[in-house]
């Protein structure tokens, strides 16, 4: 099966939808507020993607249009196969966690690079980012056409649900740091690492495998 990613979902997604070139593709998943949940990232990497879906025969060109003065512009229809496949590819993420690598999990992996009160700030000044994201997703969802099915607002929901359990795992952990709950130092860092060395090379008791 040809390479799934949220982009390449959502391009095909618009191809099912309606015969359109790459311009109307980008343009219309911003104005649908796709860029939301799906990193269109730079121009290059978008028409990658069409080539990538192009060449594995999940899209075709249809036409090569041309309005007024404007140049060239290559319109592009879903085949019956990158029908299939965006329905697959939907059953499969929707119903299967994946494991991915942000970067913010990371950079907690390696917190004790930092000293504490640093650590603290940083995460200090995500929290106030993370508030204002916050606000604007209850914007948004606020000025939803009133009476809007649910359906269609489903990803910001998602959006505000993971935004406010990161804030307050984030608050709680600030928190544990300004009471000293949790903190570290050089020496404290070489001391435990030395005493789980130890215990690794101890042996296990007997009847253990």
């Amino acid at each position: 099966m040809a390479k799934r990613s949220p982009l390449a979902l959502a391009v095909l997604a618009l191809l099912v939808e309606a015969p359109m070139h790459p311009y109307l593709i980008q343009r219309l998943l911003k104005e649908r507020g796709k860029h939301r949940v799906i990193n269109l990232g730079q121009r290059a990497t978008f028409y990658k993607t069409i080539i990538r879906l192009q060449r594995d025969g999940l899209v075709a060109v249809r036409e090569t249009v041309r309005h007024h003065q404007r140049p060239e512009r290559t319109v592009y229809v879903a085949t019956e196969e990158g029908r299939a496949v965006v329905v697959a590819w939907m059953r499969e993420m929707l119903s299967t966690p994946r494991m991915e690598f942000p970067e913010f999990p990371a950079a907690i992996a390696y917190l004790p690079l930092l000293a504490p009160k640093d650590a603290m700030r940083q995460l200090e000044t995500r929290r106030t980012r993370l508030q204002d994201a916050l606000a604007e997703q209850k914007a948004g969802l606020d000025a939803a056409p009133r009476g809007l099915p649910r359906l269609f607002l489903l990803e910001e929901e998602y959006l505000r649900a993971i935004t406010r359990a990161e804030l307050a795992w984030v608050t709680s952990v600030i928190d544990d740091l300004r009471a000293g709950r949790v903190t570290w130092s050089p020496e404290w860092l070489a001391e435990v690492a030395a005493r789980f060395a130890r215990k690794d090379k101890e042996p296990r008791k007997r009847g253990h495998t």
